[in-house]
């Protein structure tokens, strides 16, 4: 796949509801393993969080089954995954990178949409 399709195509993977392949595309991408994927977040996080990403077992999870097509909340959590060390599995990054990482694949989709509309 071209790069410059990349980001378009995995937010429009999540939005519709391929968030499962969207994550084995951003692990193939990034060279790192695929994050595991639950709906229920850990103990402790339901009040706030839409997303937490857990080292320990590499695992994303989501508040409920609706976020699994929020673009944002999955790839914002995939930053996380990405910047944790395999061998000490250290949350690394923080929460203003991650919302950057997420607005750009956001930003990418959108310029995509554009230009598709002004073609049609």
């Amino acid at each position: 796949m071209a790069q410059d399709n990349f980001k378009p195509v995995v937010v429009w993977l999540i939005l519709n509801g391929k968030t499962e392949e969207a994550l084995t595309l951003l692990a193939k991408n990034y060279k790192v393993n695929v994050p595991g994927l639950r709906v229920g977040l850990p103990k402790g996080r339901k009040i706030k969080a839409s997303g937490c990403y857990t080292a320990r077992n590499e695992t994303i999870s989501v508040l409920n089954s609706d976020i699994l097509a929020n673009p944002f909340v999955i790839i914002h959590e995939f930053y996380h995954h990405l910047r944790c060390k395999a061998v000490d599995k250290i949350h690394r990054g923080t929460e203003k990178n991650a919302d950057r990482f997420a607005l750009e694949f956001l930003r990418e989709y959108e310029k995509a949409v554009t230009k598709a509309q002004r073609v049609t």
